[in-house]
């Protein structure tokens, strides 16, 4: 087992090694800098090479998932996963939890080197790291997999049942995102329901087909797309009534009150904004804004935007109540504070005159700061 930790990742021009834009460039470019420890992973037997990302411990250990993703380059695995653990210091903050942020990525196929010795492999490295993270499933990784990751880490959650986790996170991940829709419904419509609203969600895999079931209870008229046809057909299976389309840049095209993203990040981009028929945009993807200034140029669209991190901490609201004896209904009930916290962020928007994701990271860098703060008078 092979590891090299990079630590205190502050802002840095990028000179000398790495500035032709290798991994230790992406590590100290300055829009990245931050992150508390990066941990580059690697376990030759196993064919591990993984990524491990703390961005903040302000708030308490860094939580969030391992993704198990295919990446073109080392260099989009290490870019990832600094986009993604600094959201979950975002999230973590405002979903009132006692957490810090972190993400772990895996380089690879899971479906061509998925093993059993890989995934203990990766729990050894975590476990490494002495509780500064507490990992979980992601794109990529299930309840299985964390079982098994945490036969070498206690540091686990995401866990079966059987092995006294909390299972499934994409349950309450949905239901989440579900209440920060039906607060985005009040905010533009004056009602917190989707009823009679044509509501388009891109991607039904693990989350996005448990948001289907709620709207469709809801009224909503659903219209679906996914790159795996087999996703659709169980959504459309189960809801005959869900209409699907070729792919999502059909979507975005198609007369609809809200667009729900719900594959991965960048979904936003100038294209798609630029085609959005929408006036609400609300989803489970992370890292939805391909860019700095696309929250503004919804906000100039007239469409309201409901940050992901805000919406999309159901999941690691329950995966972090597994640390405590989970409990469901516990954690459903803080769940469905995600639409208190979504419409607070909308009227903190309104009130300061900026895009909601512009409020939503200064009310999470308040908490932030206050907790660091508090940590050195003590």
């Amino acid at each position: 087992m092979g590891v090299t930790t990079v630590t205190d990742v502050r802002p840095s021009a990028p000179t000398g090694i790495g500035a032709g834009g290798g991994v230790l460039h992406t590590l100290f470019r300055s829009e990245l800098g931050g992150h508390e420890q990066v941990v580059l992973c690697q376990d030759r037997e196993s064919g591990l090479k993984a990524v491990i990302a703390l961005h903040s411990t302000a708030l308490g250990p860094a939580l969030g998932g391992t993704r198990f993703y295919p990446y073109a380059s080392e260099e989009e695995a290490v870019l990832d996963a600094l986009n993604l653990s600094r959201g979950m210091s975002y999230k973590n903050a405002l979903a009132g939890l006692d957490h810090g942020g972190g993400k772990a990525v895996i380089i690879g196929d899971p479906e061509a080197i998925k093993t059993e010795q890989l995934l203990l492999a990766y729990g050894r490295f975590v476990a490494s790291l002495g509780g500064r993270y507490v990992t979980a499933c992601d794109v990529g990784t299930y309840v299985q997999d964390m079982d098994v990751v945490a036969r070498e880490c206690r540091w686990t959650t995401g866990r079966s049942p059987e092995q006294g986790g909390a299972g499934d996170s994409s349950v309450l991940t949905a239901f989440g995102v579900f209440q920060g829709m039906r607060a985005a419904a009040q905010k533009k419509w004056g009602e917190p329901t989707l009823r009679g609203r044509r509501v388009g969600v891109a991607g039904v895999g693990k989350v996005g087909h448990h948001l289907v079931d709620h709207l469709v209870e809801d009224g909503a008229e659903v219209v679906v797309t996914d790159v795996r046809a087999d996703a659709v057909a169980r959504v459309t299976g189960r809801h005959p009534q869900v209409t699907a389309v070729a792919d999502a840049a059909a979507l975005v095209r198609t007369p609809l009150d809200v667009y729900a993203p719900c594959a991965l990040g960048g979904a936003l981009d100038d294209a798609t904004v630029a085609a959005l028929t929408a006036t609400v945009v609300c989803g489970a993807a992370n890292n939805q804004l391909a860019h700095p200034g696309v929250e503004k140029d919804l906000a100039d669209r007239g469409v309201l935007y409901a940050p992901d991190y805000v919406v999309n901490a159901g999941g690691v609201i329950q995966v972090a109540d597994e640390l405590h004896g989970f409990d469901f209904d516990r954690a459903k009930a803080k769940a469905a504070k995600i639409y208190d916290t979504t419409l607070a962020i909308f009227d903190r928007a309104q009130s300061d005159g900026v895009p909601p994701a512009v409020a939503a990271d200064r009310l999470a860098e308040q908490r932030m700061a206050e907790a660091r703060a508090a940590a050195g008078t003590r």
